[in-house]
């Protein structure tokens, strides 16, 4: 390599619950540079998780926090050429990039939902896979799945 790699830049909490990990997330959800909109759009999400939830002894946070460890991926497969034939094969995860394709699913599979704000999608997506269920939470179980299914070239690993 002629560069070294890139320093992690470190993220100034949020201003309502102090962690970096939902500014990563708002950062993730922001578009056009529009970071206000953004968080606004996060903490209304966070309300309405706040009146909807079941379970009293959690706080919204903490349900978000659940959601998303409930969707983050622990293996994944990796394409690899070797003679001539493509392989999928099997790899952990780094845990940072656990969180951030944990973080893109949910955003994505929320935008998909049809209810009408943004707040109300991921509030609904973060309820279903607190709960272990919602496209995003599939998403893992396919992947995880995919893993399965090719654990037979995992020698190939590099």
């Amino acid at each position: 390599m002629r560069k070294k790699a890139a320093k992690k830049r470190p993220l100034l909490p949020d201003p309502r619950f102090n962690d970096q990990l939902v500014t990563r997330f708002v950062n993730m959800m922001m578009w056009d540079g529009k970071k206000s909109v953004a968080f606004k759009v996060f903490y209304d999400a966070i309300d309405i998780v706040e009146e909807k939830k079941t379970d009293e002894e959690k706080t919204a946070l903490e349900m978000w926090k659940d959601a998303l460890s409930n969707v983050m991926p622990h293996v994944e497969v990796r394409s690899r050429r070797v003679g001539g034939a493509t392989f999928q094969i099997p790899m952990q995860i780094r845990p940072d990039r656990k969180v951030s394709t944990a973080m893109k699913w949910l955003i994505t599979y929320s935008r998909k939902r049809n209810e009408k704000s943004m707040a109300q999608r991921l509030a609904s997506e973060i309820l279903a896979a607190a709960k272990e269920e919602g496209a995003a939470v599939k998403k893992r179980v396919d992947t995880h799945k995919m893993a399965e299914a090719n654990k037979a070239f995992s020698h190939f690993r590099f």
